[in-house]
């Protein structure tokens, strides 16, 4: 398995990162974990070919964590001209969701006669679900989006995965997190009272607490941006635009 960090950056891109996105190549398919809006621009930024990309799951359904899928998929009808399936998994709500914004952003672009067959599959929370040969299992977090927001769990059955997407401190993240090859965490400010987000404050105590093999953080606003060394010193990888990692 192998990740590439496309985009690393909050809903307001500081730092100039690109909103959420992580493309995952495992055993058995190339996946996108989040397509925020800005995904598609920061894909062919970094010459990530859209179809390569079979499935996208999504943790919840923020702009900056779904916002590109209209984009992306339009891209692949008219530019692209994708031939093979996709499937775009996500907590319950995504299909009516992604319905609303393609209607907002492109009136009538749901009429489309589709070149290539596209799907959505709604995960239910708790539930293991198969995705495109993956394990994937969520659990609900601590995030206002209209939906469930989830964390979520990622086997090809060789590496896994593990993402908190965006959240609080839960302690529910520990088991998402246990024994994972790799667990992506938010960490959108440094210290301070932060609804539905976690900080490093709340993070750096329970670091040991998660189990899991290598820990990175993400979604970072300017004051954690300004303490990566401080992360960097406690084991801690921070995330970076373009960044490759072997899981």
């Amino acid at each position: 398995m192998r990740l590439t960090v496309v985009g690393s950056g909050d809903a307001f891109g500081s730092g100039g990162r690109f909103n959420t996105c992580f493309f995952l190549e495992t055993a058995t398919a190339a996946l996108l974990v989040d397509c925020g809006a800005s995904s598609l621009v920061a894909l062919k930024a970094h010459d990530i070919d859209p179809n390569r990309i079979d499935g996208i799951v999504l943790s919840h359904l923020h702009g900056d964590h779904f916002g590109a899928l209209p984009f992306l998929l339009l891209d692949a009808q008219f530019l692209g001209r994708r031939e093979k399936p996709l499937l775009i998994a996500g907590p319950p709500g995504t299909r009516g969701r992604l319905h609303e914004a393609m209607e907002a952003f492109f009136p009538r672009s749901t009429a489309n006669k589709w070149r290539f067959s596209w799907q959505v599959m709604e995960i239910e929370v708790g539930r293991p679900s198969d995705v495109l040969g993956h394990a994937v299992t969520t659990t609900e977090v601590v995030h206002f989006s209209g939906a469930p927001s989830t964390a979520l769990r990622l086997s090809d059955g060789k590496k896994l995965f593990a993402y908190s997407g965006d959240t609080e401190w839960v302690d529910t993240l520990l088991p998402i997190a246990d024994g994972a090859d790799l667990f992506v965490v938010e960490c959108y400010g440094y210290s301070g009272p932060m609804t539905g987000h976690t900080t490093w404050d709340a993070l750096k105590p329970r670091l040991a607490d998660l189990r899991a093999r290598r820990i990175m953080i993400t979604h970072m606003n300017p004051t954690m941006l300004a303490r990566l060394d401080e992360v960097r010193a406690a084991g801690v990888l921070p995330a970076e635009d373009g960044m490759v990692i072997d899981v």
